[in-house]
């Protein structure tokens, strides 16, 4: 036990020994560590500096509950609670909560959004979407020069591709197109609470007003894409029921007027034959208006089932204009290279350093012992 104590406080003490003078040796050294410094930070000014602003605009929404129960009673519940998708909901509904990112995503989806019009907050430019992601949307100077042969290769087949008569079409996009679509989508994202089915979405634009407009449009039209599927099959059975009510009205018009022209003619005549069809007239009459009264009653049916099916969002966080740029975090970029840089001269002083003096010191020992071979080798 004794000689085991006696090892461990040995290896403590090279430890307490080694960190000792690689603290010695970076002391020895610490003008070099601040001149790597410095050029850490000043890289990570320009870094800094050249990354564009850019802006976030979130809002958070919570869909109404269709209020279907859970399979399996209280284990589909509790399931529900821990965040565990039991596939519920996709059945009740193909458009359920947990694929609204998939719906925002979509090309269908963002193509819409090319022709939202937008005014900047700086200077008051009116354009669309697309025009602003083209035009006024910038890069850093380092992805301009990476992707600058692409650009080339992509102008050289839009000069092919250029029609001035070209309409958007997201079944077949063009290249120009495609890029806009995955640069927006890289812009506009959806997540949802599995536990909570809360809607999350972000917009991140190079202007502050452009990210709160772009933000409740799209809001807006992901509401108006759930509202039309989920009262899609209600509005339907509206559309035949007001249908088949303008049939039955008109139909019940026809015969009222059929049985009052009947009446103006035959006025005092006692026959029974006329009383026979005086009769048959009254009762088809009778019959049109039960049946456009039922009909009225189903438009009225439908209409409140459209209004039931219909589905209302409680917008939690509404879109307001960002203040704030959300990124670049340019205190964090600077301490980040100015520690890059530090570690990269210390990892110089303690390992690459050491080893090139080795070997430099292995090649002029390899160099003596050559020159002593030749010089015995002469003079023998």
């Amino acid at each position: 036990m004794t000689e085991d104590k006696i090892n461990n406080d040995n290896e403590v003490e090279e430890k307490e020994i080694d960190l000792l003078d690689l603290a010695s040796r970076l002391w020895d050294q610490r003008r070099k560590l601040i001149k790597w410094s410095i050029c850490g930070a000043v890289i990570g000014l320009v870094v800094a500096f050249s990354i564009p602003r850019e802006y976030v605009t979130s809002v958070t929404l919570a869909p109404e509950s269709n209020g279907a129960k859970l399979p399996g009673g209280g284990l589909g519940a509790l399931a529900s609670m821990a965040g565990i998708s039991t596939g519920a909901e996709a059945g009740m509904d193909a458009v359920y909560p947990m694929l609204y990112p998939d719906v925002v995503s979509s090309v269908p989806f963002i193509t819409s959004l090319f022709d939202v019009e937008i005014t900047t907050k700086e200077d008051g430019k009116k354009m669309t979407v697309q025009q602003f992601m083209e035009d006024e949307t910038s890069a850093p100077w380092w992805s301009v020069i990476l992707g600058l042969p692409g650009k080339l290769i992509g102008l050289l087949k839009s000069v092919d591709e250029a029609d001035e008569n070209h309409k958007l079409d997201s079944f077949q996009l063009t290249q120009n197109e495609s890029l806009l679509v995955e640069a927006l989508n890289q812009r506009i994202s959806a997540a949802v609470d599995a536990k909570t089915s809360v809607v999350s979405i972000d917009v991140k634009m190079q202007d502050p007003l452009v990210s709160a407009v772009l933000a409740d449009t799209v809001v807006s039209r992901l509401k108006e894409y759930i509202t039309a599927y989920r009262t899609n099959k209600a509005r339907e059975d509206l559309e035949y029921a007001e249908k088949l009510n303008k049939e039955a009205k008109d139909n019940y018009y026809k015969m009222q007027q059929k049985y009052a022209d009947y009446l103006d003619r035959n006025q005092g005549i006692a026959f029974h034959s006329a009383q026979t069809v005086k009769e048959r007239l009254a009762n088809e009459a009778t019959l049109a208006f039960n049946l456009y009264n039922q009909t009225a009653q189903h438009v009225q049916s439908a209409q409140a089932k459209v209004q039931e099916t219909t589905p209302v969002y409680a917008i939690i966080t509404p879109p307001t204009v960002p203040i704030k740029p959300a990124s670049p975090k340019k205190l964090l970029i600077l301490i980040g290279f100015t520690f890059l840089g530090f570690a990269a001269c210390a990892a110089w002083i303690l390992s690459v350093s050491p080893f090139l003096t080795q070997y430099k010191e292995k090649q002029l020992a390899k160099t003596a012992e050559i020159r002593q071979d030749g010089n015995s080798t002469a003079r023998d």
